[in-house]
């Protein structure tokens, strides 16, 4: 089973590679195959060093929440 994180988008560089934020720990991602545009401040998932869907804010916080209530509750 593949699992895609939710990021918030940090920073952008000229290449199109992103920094996200992940609950904390920061990872970078092509943004070469997301399917819309995307700017700093918005969240994508993320999955094996790509951003591969740009979702709402509060999608991104509940599926962030769920994560650390299954990492919080030893559920995995």
């Amino acid at each position: 089973m593949c699992i895609g994180f939710p990021g918030k988008i940090i920073s952008i560089d000229e290449d199109n590679y992103a920094q996200i934020d992940i609950s904390g720990t920061k990872r970078e991602v092509c943004l070469d195959i997301v399917d819309e545009p995307v700017i700093i401040g918005d969240y994508v998932i993320s999955h094996a060093g790509y951003a591969i869907h740009k979702i709402d804010e509060a999608l991104a916080k509940e599926k962030l929440d769920f994560l650390q209530e299954l990492i919080d509750n030893e559920v995995y």
